[in-house]
């Protein structure tokens, strides 16, 4: 999830899990320790691209990371804050929840998470929510800057954290709803056109949970749209899009290109337009697609020529939105 969304969980857990003992030094320590899985982010000012996006939410985000840390994290913690008088325990539980809760969370979204490295480098995805989404975030942001504006010894505190991490699970309860209705949709859409999919990638479209982007796998490429959860029949909302990882064999060197089939989970088209060679991650969407499917994918990258790919999960996640745009999602999401 994004950083704002991990601030205000954070902020919640350390007031619900050592608020008493605390007081508000619990929320700064709960944002600190839900957040810390995110220090992998200091890899993207070493290694290439490519290795970065694989490095991310890789070991800082797999169990052994949370079994070894929070022990750590209670150690130093017992003897800072001697006069709390929080038992070594206590402390390792509120630690493993923190930061456990963050890569169960970060397990929603479409990025994957390395739960099991290193003994493996599968990523676990659920795809069920998108990664900034403000129906999520909302609530438990407004709790957190309640419990930072009222009193440390205030009991309707215990209020406003409740408020915050039970609307945060019944809206992943709602989401995860969601998904089972799409992915039931779209399987007997997929029968009704009798198209047998090797496998199905279904995951919200950006800032909401109501529109979704649709990937099945056939042999040489995927049918891929947006569904929206209030359709009540799909007409022909897929259309085709050529794998052409043939065009791979024009690359001097293919190294780059599987790093980035594996970090796609194998959901990739390859597009060649005069010299120029570039992968895409189906899993990200296209850039306004549910206006014109012919737009691009939202995340391409270059393998040839050589160009900065920095900004590769970013540059296409909003790119095209305006006005009419904007019209259109709503009307895609309302579509029945």
């Amino acid at each position: 999830m994004d950083t704002l969304t991990h601030i205000a969980l954070g902020a919640c857990m350390g007031e619900a899990l050592v608020g008493k003992k605390l007081g508000k030094k619990a929320m700064l320590l709960g944002v600190i320790a839900h957040s810390l899985p995110d220090i992998d982010f200091v890899a993207s000012f070493w290694l290439p691209t490519a290795d970065s996006l694989l490095a991310h939410r890789g070991i800082s985000h797999s169990i052994l990371f949370v079994l070894m840390v929070s022990p750590m994290l209670a150690w130093i913690s017992k003897r800072i804050f001697k006069e709390a008088q929080i038992s070594f325990i206590r402390w390792t539980f509120f630690y493993f929840v923190c930061i456990a809760m963050h890569i169960i969370l970060d397990a929603f979204n479409n990025y994957g998470v390395g739960w099991f490295e290193p003994f493996t480098n599968e990523r676990l995805a659920f795809n069920i929510i998108y990664v900034l989404d403000p129906f999520f975030s909302i609530v438990p942001g407004i709790a957190a800057i309640v419990l930072l504006l009222i009193k440390h010894d205030r009991s309707i505190r215990k209020f406003w954290w409740k408020t915050g991490l039970i609307f945060s699970l019944v809206y992943l309860v709602y989401c995860s709803y969601n998904k089972i209705l799409i992915d039931n949709k779209v399987k007997d859409a997929l029968n009704t056109d009798q198209l047998v999919a090797n496998r199905i990638l279904t995951t919200p479209a950006p800032l909401q949970n109501w529109l979704w982007f649709v990937a099945a796998e056939v042999k040489d490429g995927y049918y891929a749209g947006y569904v929206s959860v209030f359709n009540k029949k799909l007409k022909k909302q897929f259309t085709f899009y050529p794998k052409n990882d043939s065009l791979l064999s024009l690359l001097p060197d293919i190294s780059e290109a599987e790093k980035i089939i594996k970090f796609s989970q194998g959901y990739y088209t390859v597009e060649k337009s005069g010299d120029t060679i570039l992968i895409n991650d189906l899993r990200f969407g296209q850039v306004t697609g549910w206006e014109d499917p012919s737009q691009r994918f939202a995340f391409y990258y270059y393998l040839q020529p050589a160009v900065d790919n920095a900004l590769v999960v970013q540059r296409g996640r909003f790119a095209n939105w305006n006005k009419r745009t904007f019209r259109s999602f709503i009307r895609s999401i309302k579509e029945n």
